[in-house]
């Protein structure tokens, strides 16, 4: 950030007047915001209000990564996105509407996902990066490139009602490793699709990270860095946390053993879990079959109660995959019989088809899509959600 004190052009001045007048910002600070260049890495709950009022602010140069489209699902909470939009790549609707709303600012695209291959490429041209995503290994691997770099990783999540947000700098405080040294073990902690999200949480969150960005950018204010702040929707309340680095971190520590990115799926456990046992697979219209020949099976709901009450298969049963290890005596008729485990679109059932078959059950199988793809081949009138 050059944070040179050039004019602005006749334009600039109305349109960032309410930054100028204030003494913290003035002429100097909007420059450093034109000369900034953020990432923002994810386009969805987090990075579509980040990316509103960071081009909003002036920011100069706004990248965005993110490989995914448009689903009628995000519409609750992604508010860059309109219902014409479903379909559409989420990194071309998004460069539209900040160019819409300020010309000044410079979209830099990246429709990839991003990885320990590509990560240093697209994060090292950056000032700031924001972290705006929603798994494990992402997080780790936007830590470990943020550290190797040297840039500041501005840091929120979201889940259900609560979220947080900090600012992780190696070279003054923290890295998400001091917090955060492991991982929880795989399917541990559900993901938005799985556990849901208040729609207005991430606006809440992202305007957070983008104030602790506008403030590294401008040098003014007191950032985040060594401290946590944890919001409570419901109950509307903030909570603040003092961090502290852990001269122990294996990638900021006094001893760094983590000295380039490695593979983050296998560090949080994913490759492993996915290569114990394979889980037989059964399609819907096979299920269908089956279920049209009054065929001897147990169908398993393992999702959530709320779940069960949106959509259903009719005759399933349900054990929510929290309780199954300990409901396994419910089901012990069918050991040696042919089980069908379905949930959503598949994760939680083949965690459940993993517990059932270290449990001797010898015949299980897992439903292919889920409830999903069950609404999509057989039974369009079953809700999606």
């Amino acid at each position: 950030m050059s944070g040179k004190n050039d004019a602005l052009k006749p334009d600039q001045y109305q349109r960032y007047s309410r930054h100028l007048i204030l003494p913290e910002i003035g002429i100097e600070g909007q420059r450093k915001l034109l000369d900034a260049k953020v990432l923002i890495i994810g386009a969805g709950g987090l990075g579509c209000p980040l990316s509103i009022y960071l081009a909003a602010a002036g920011v100069g140069t706004i990248g965005l990564v993110d490989f995914d489209v448009v689903d009628l699902t995000n519409l609750q909470r992604q508010i860059l996105y309109s219902t014409e939009e479903v379909g559409v790549p989420k990194i071309e609707v998004a460069a539209r509407r900040i160019h819409a709303l300020n010309p000044d600012v410079r979209v830099i695209p990246f429709k990839e996902r991003i990885t320990s291959d590509n990560a240093m490429r697209i994060m090292a041209p950056f000032d700031v990066i924001i972290d705006g995503t929603d798994n494990f290994p992402t997080r780790y691997l936007t830590n470990d490139a943020s550290v190797l770099l040297g840039k500041p990783n501005v840091y929120g999540s979201i889940f259900r009602f609560e979220g947080q947000a900090t600012v992780f700098d190696a070279r003054q405080g923290p890295c998400y490793r001091c917090l955060f040294p492991e991982p929880p073990p795989p399917g541990m902690v559900p993901s938005c699709a799985e556990g849901g999200v208040l729609g207005v949480l991430p606006g809440m969150i992202a305007m957070i990270q983008a104030t602790e960005a506008i403030k590294i950018i401008t040098g003014k204010g007191t950032t985040l860095v060594g401290r946590l702040l944890q919001y409570d929707s419901l109950g509307m309340r903030f909570r603040e946390f003092r961090l502290r680095k852990d001269p122990k971190c294996p990638v900021c520590g006094e001893n760094p053993t983590v000295t380039a990115l490695i593979d983050y799926e296998g560090f949080c456990g994913l490759k492993a879990e996915e290569s114990e046992a394979p889980v037989p697979e059964i399609s819907p219209v096979e299920l269908k079959g089956r279920m049209d020949a009054k065929s001897d099976f147990l169908l398993l709901d393992v999702r959530e109660p709320r779940e069960y009450e949106i959509a259903r298969i009719p005759g399933a049963t349900l054990i929510p995959l929290g309780d199954l290890p300990s409901r396994l005596g419910e089901i012990e008729e069918w050991r040696d019989r042919e089980i069908v485990v379905h949930c959503k679109s598949g994760p939680r059932s083949r965690k459940a088809c993993g517990i059932l078959m270290k449990a001797g059950f010898g015949n299980v199988k897992n439903l292919y899509g889920g409830i999903h793809e069950w609404a999509t081949q057989i039974d369009p009138s079953v809700p999606r959600y």
